[in-house]
């Protein structure tokens, strides 16, 4: 269920602003969103894994209060990550 190098390393890159840019916000909504959607395929499959379904719940919040505070401090680029990530808002 962990993200690989490969991949972390992959959306670090796409969604960075600079180069080395790992802890921006728009970094940290990929990464979630991410683990998000491998997690929501885990739970598909395993409807009785109450723990990680928790966890699941805990991302989803943090994501939320991480584009919230997105959409406070740059609406463009809120619009610009909900369009590249495909997220309903």
């Amino acid at each position: 269920m962990a993200l690989t190098k490969e991949i972390k390393s992959s959306i670090i890159s796409t969604h960075a602003k600079a180069a080395g840019d790992t802890g921006s916000t728009e970094v940290q909504v990929a990464l979630l969103t991410e683990r998000i959607n491998r997690l929501s395929e885990h739970l598909a499959k395993n409807r009785n894994d109450h723990n990680s379904h928790r966890g699941l719940l805990v991302l989803v919040g943090k994501r939320r209060r991480l584009l919230k505070y997105l959409e406070k401090s740059d609406k463009e680029a809120y619009r610009a990550l909900i369009e590249k990530l495909g997220l309903r808002k």
